[in-house]
C-alpha cells in the first residue's frame, strides 16, 4: 500500500446491529489499528435493528484500509467518511 500523506483524523458515519458488535468491541478493534492513539464514538441514531454511529478516530499515519477492513469484519457498515485531516498537523474545522 502507498502512503502518500500522514493521516491524522478520520470521521465516519457507521451503522451496526443494536447488538452485536458493542461499542466496546468496535472500539478495540479500531485502536488494535496502526497509527490510531485515539478513539471517540457517539451513538447518533437508533432504531429497532440498527444503531447509527459517528466515529472519530485520530493518530499519526492512520492505516485506514486496515480501519475499513477491520469495521466491515465486525459486520458494520461504513456509510461515509465526512471528515479527513491530514498533514503534519491538525486544523480544526471552523464553523460558518
Amino acid at each position: 500500500m502507498l502512503k502518500l500523506v500522514n493521516l491524522r483524523r478520520l470521521v465516519l458515519d457507521i451503522h451496526k446491529s443494536v447488538n452485536r458488535p458493542s461499542l466496546v468491541e468496535l472500539s478495540e478493534v479500531i485502536t488494535r489499528v496502526s497509527g490510531v492513539e485515539a478513539i471517540n464514538i457517539t451513538v447518533t441514531e437508533m432504531d429497532v435493528g440498527t444503531m447509527g454511529l459517528n466515529v472519530t478516530v485520530e493518530g499519526q499515519n492512520i492505516d485506514h484500509e486496515a480501519l475499513m477492513k477491520n469495521i466491515e469484519e465486525l459486520g458494520a457498515v461504513i456509510q461515509s467518511i465526512d471528515e479527513v485531516a491530514a498533514g503534519k498537523r491538525l486544523i480544526e474545522n471552523i464553523k460558518r
